[in-house]
C-alpha cells in the first residue's frame, strides 16, 4: 500500500503550513509523504515561527516557501487549506480541510506559540485519522 501523502496550503508558504509539515513529519515519520506550498510564497520561513517551532524541538530553519502547482495539489490524498480561499486548485475526489487559524505574519511570540498549539493539535487529530 502506497503512503498516504499531505499537502498543507497557506498563502506564503511562511508560517501556518511549513508549521503543519514541520509537526506532521515529525510525528508521522516515514508513514506518510508530507509537502506544503503557498499560493502566494514569501522569500524565507517566519523567524517567529521557526523560533516557536525549535521550542517543541521541531526544526524548520532549513525549509523554503514554495509555490502552490496543480501537480503538488493533483498528487496529494489530503490538501489541508488554511486562508488561501479561491487561488488553491480544486480537483473531485480529493478530501480537503480548510483550517481556519490565524496568520502568524506580524505576531508576537505569544500568538505564534497559540498558532502553533492549534496546528500541533490539528495535526495529531489528522495523523489518528490517516495512519489506522
Amino acid at each position: 500500500m502506497s503512503k498516504p501523502s499531505v499537502l498543507f496550503v497557506c498563502v506564503h508558504n511562511a508560517g501556518r503550513s511549513q508549521m503543519a509539515a514541520g509537526f506532521l513529519e515529525h510525528l508521522g515519520g516515514q508513514k506518510l509523504n508530507v509537502y506544503s506550498a503557498g499560493s502566494a510564497p514569501k522569500d524565507s520561513i517566519n523567524p517567529i515561527a521557526v523560533q516557536a517551532m525549535r521550542e517543541k524541538g521541531i526544526d524548520i530553519s532549513g525549509r523554503s516557501p514554495n509555490v502552490l502547482t496543480t501537480e503538488s495539489v493533483q498528487a496529494s490524498d489530503v490538501v489541508i487549506t488554511m486562508g488561501c480561499g479561491d487561488a488553491c486548485p480544486f480537483f473531485p475526489g480529493k478530501r480537503y480541510e480548510d483550517w481556519v487559524l490565524d496568520d502568524p505574519a506580524g505576531k508576537s511570540i505569544e500568538d505564534v506559540r497559540r498558532i502553533r498549539d492549534q496546528i500541533e493539535a490539528r495535526v495529531k487529530s489528522l495523523l489518528q485519522d490517516l495512519i489506522k
